[in-house]
């Protein structure tokens, strides 16, 4: 009884703390856009890091790489998830893609644009385009990006080929890849599916047995490795499969 009583005056505390700390950031997110980079996506990561423990997930960073991360590179991950637009930035220096719904969150998305997330319309070509583009620029100015390369949640496993984008990106940039693999321990829980409202996934994440996300990043791929986008693309695909294998299955 005394415990559940102290967790759930901790997580009350959590609770207070995460939505003082989104008042605060969302009224600096009103700021003029060149005083925000000097400062705000730095403060964004901060704000993730205190959602996650809001939420109660034991967040892992599992360092399965040999050497150190790149100086600049694009981080790619499967994307079973909402929570990993959280998850990733509390543990990595990223500006990440969304789709452009996101912008369009109460709070979340004033926030997330603030801190420099790149926005697409998939279906779009044109927009597509101008998040390459986009891209690129980030990349030119030393800042990490991350994105999703099956184009979307598409739930806890990886069936579909990977998009092209990134690997385009990065045999154009010669920006190395570090692919990230994401492992929710309570998978139907966390997993977001079609349908389903950001609201009740939070709350079926809070109501979760088991918060355990298991983040495995390993190392960096260097574009000079690959001939062409659709090798790299095809032999990336194949490692998610083998890590899906072996941590899923």
């Amino acid at each position: 009884m005394i415990h559940l009583l102290l967790r759930s005056v901790r997580y009350l505390v959590l609770g207070l703390d995460l939505v003082l700390l989104t008042l605060v950031i969302y009224l600096l997110s009103w700021l003029p856009h060149g005083l925000l980079r000097s400062f705000y996506p730095q403060l964004f990561r901060f704000w993730c890091r205190t959602f996650v423990r809001a939420l109660g997930v034991d967040l892992r960073l599992h360092q399965q790489n040999a050497r150190p991360l790149p100086q600049t590179y694009i981080l790619i991950a499967n994307h079973p998830s909402a929570f990993e637009d959280i998850g990733i930035p509390a543990l990595f220096p990223v500006h990440s893609l969304a789709k452009i719904e996101v912008r369009d969150w109460l709070f979340a998305g004033r926030i997330s644009e603030a801190a420099g997330t790149l926005y697409v319309r998939r279906e779009a070509r044109d927009s597509r385009r101008e998040a390459y583009d986009s891209i690129v620029a980030e990349l030119e100015k030393g800042c990490n990006v991350a994105l999703y390369p099956e184009g979307g949640c598409k739930g806890r496993r990886i069936f579909e080929s990977f998009r092209y984008g990134a690997f385009d990106i990065s045999l154009n940039t010669g920006v190395p890849i570090v692919p990230v693999f994401l492992h929710y321990e309570a998978q139907e829980d966390f997993e977001w599916r079609p349908n389903v409202l950001l609201p009740k996934k939070i709350l079926e994440i809070l109501r979760s047995s088991n918060r355990t996300a298991n983040y495995y990043v390993f190392d960096a791929l260097d574009p000079g490795d690959f001939p062409d986008r659709e090798t790299y693309t095809a032999r990336v695909h194949e490692m998610y499969l083998d890590w899906q294998r072996r941590y899923l299955e």
